[in-house]
């Protein structure tokens, strides 16, 4: 089973690397930005819970989705490449495993424990 989500999530990837063609952007933006969402682990330097919250609220597809909608109601390109970002960020985490976390900690996730064999 663990395959055939990792598969998924590599198409929504595509997915994702498709939508950010369609916009005016150089492809270095892409790769420039493509890991910032994980600058939302450093709640964790205050507890599991804040670390959990903002990790999960970076992470989640349907915010990533939403803001990319936003962007296109709105004619916001910077709002639609915010969304690319999110959404393609999520789907290549979850593809290497990561999911969205529980507020036990960083390695306990929706895909199972972070390193457990």
């Amino acid at each position: 089973m663990k395959a055939i989500i990792k598969l998924e999530e590599l198409g929504m990837f595509i997915l994702g690397i498709f939508l950010f063609s369609q916009l005016d952007y150089a492809w270095w933006w892409f790769l420039a930005l493509l890991l910032t969402p994980d600058f939302s682990m450093l709640g964790y330097l205050f507890n599991n819970k804040a670390g959990a919250f903002l990790y999960n609220l970076f992470h989640h597809k349907g915010i990533a989705i939403g803001v990319y909608l936003t962007g296109i109601s709105l004619s916001n390109a910077p709002m639609q490449l915010a969304g690319t970002i999110l959404f393609s960020h999520a789907c290549f985490d979850r593809a290497l495993g990561y999911g969205l976390k529980y507020e036990t900690g960083f390695k306990f996730t929706h895909l199972g424990e972070i390193g457990k064999k």
